[in-house]
């Protein structure tokens, strides 16, 4: 191997995926413009239904999306939701923003190019699932909103993106996928927390970014984001990858979300259901 097909190790291909980010050479995911208005908005003491409606109508995907999630299972009401307004009246304001939010979140999940396709792909489906269940996990959480926690599965791993665009640039990294997989898992929680600053989301959805692949993290005697998401990751592994199952006991998370760890979240009845509903509305 001659030097120049030398495989990059972390910090080399951290400081230069920095620099890239500092020199606008790659730029980090940014939410629609919609998204941004509607989530400031819902921050103002004398914001309308109107208004937030008249921002959503801006965008007619969204607005089309939002409506068939105003009236998909998971929150149907007697009466069809005909207009945006209505949906933000019956929602109300918070409800409407995780869904804005999170509806936004797929299209920051779109491809450059083929070689990155498949795997934004299969990471937005593993996302949602990811999303799905930490919302039904989340509703034995009185503490939690579900709707926030279902996004918090959302962006868990939005760090991967600006580190797989920047593995391109490194075509023997491209090649070796264990390589690969283990650069995009040591640098997603810190190129991930970045995102969210500079999205300017809360804390509490930050720390999701930083720590949902710390298996021992405790962020005290209450269940956060954080540990919900983790739970929720480890339920997603398929049957022939979760071989971890004996070492879950020690994972803090487990007992703080209350569920026991030999448990599979999907067996307990209209769980499935559920789950389906989120990714349906998602997906």
């Amino acid at each position: 191997m001659g030097l120049n097909n030398r495989m990059i190790g972390k910090t080399e291909f951290l400081e230069s995926l920095q620099t890239a980010i500092k020199e606008n050479k790659i730029t980090l995911p940014t939410l629609p413009e919609v998204a941004l208005k509607v989530r400031d908005a819902v921050e103002q003491e004398n914001v309308t239904a109107h208004q937030i409606a008249d921002m959503v109508a801006t965008d007619a995907a969204l607005s089309t999306r939002l409506l068939q999630v105003a009236n998909s299972p998971l929150y149907r009401g007697r009466v069809p939701i005909e207009s945006i307004q209505m949906a933000v009246t019956r929602l109300g304001y918070k409800l409407v923003r995780s869904l804005v939010v999170s509806l936004a979140m797929k299209q920051i999940f779109q491809a450059t190019s083929d070689a990155l396709d498949v795997r934004l792909r299969s990471m937005w489906e593993q996302s949602v699932e990811i999303a799905a269940i930490s919302r039904v996990l989340s509703q034995n959480l009185p503490h939690l909103d579900r709707d926030q926690a279902m996004l918090a599965g959302l962006i868990h791993n939005i760090g991967a993106l600006p580190v797989l665009t920047w593995a391109e640039s490194y075509p023997e990294l491209m090649e070796d996928e264990t390589e690969l997989d283990k650069r995009v898992a040591e640098l997603t929680p810190i190129i991930g927390t970045q995102i969210l600053e500079f999205w300017g989301f809360p804390e509490t959805l930050i720390k999701v970014a930083a720590e949902a692949q710390n298996l021992g993290y405790d962020g005290g005697p209450q269940a956060d984001y954080v540990d919900v998401v983790i739970v929720a990751r480890l339920q997603a592994l398929p049957a022939d990858d979760s071989n971890g199952m004996a070492n879950w006991i020690n994972v803090p998370a487990f007992l703080k979300v209350g569920l026991d760890p030999e448990v599979e979240l999907i067996e307990i009845e209209g769980v499935a259901e559920d789950i389906e509903s989120v990714q349906g509305v998602l997906l």
